[in-house]
């Protein structure tokens, strides 16, 4: 009997670090709010692995400087990774023209199918000065 009230203790405490811990990891969670505050380069920081984020933060550097609505004015490629058509970002979220985090998703998609990783598109970019 006394291993089972033992047992009932440690288990509610466990729950209990388990409660307080949820109510700390979602303090850490980004608002909805703070999230639309985010800068594009922060929000990319939560997304693309750290390993890979400088190469990633290159070429969106250099193709879009960070600008969201940027187009290219003779090809119309759109957004932080210039995708052409623009549509295509349309497969990450239907707020693909506005939302930093759609794009975001879509071009590390775009490099990790088309180059492997974002290191290997940077790579590719070097050289070329495209990707």
């Amino acid at each position: 009997m006394p291993t089972f009230k033992l047992r009932m203790r440690t288990s509610a405490a466990i729950l209990a670090g388990a409660a307080g811990l949820t109510a700390l990891g979602a303090a850490a969670v980004p608002t909805m709010a703070s999230a639309a505050d985010a800068s594009p380069q922060a929000i990319a920081a939560q997304i693309v692995p750290a390993d890979q984020l400088a190469s990633f933060s290159q070429i969106v550097s250099h193709e879009s400087g960070w600008n969201v609505t940027a187009t290219n004015p003779s090809s119309g490629s759109y957004g932080l990774g210039q995708a052409l058509p623009a549509s295509k970002m349309a497969s990450a979220g239907a707020d693909w023209k506005t939302n930093p985090a759609t794009q975001i998703k879509w071009t590390l998609d775009y490099m990790n199918t088309r180059y492997g990783s974002p290191n290997a598109a940077w790579a590719f970019w070097q050289t070329h000065h495209w990707y």
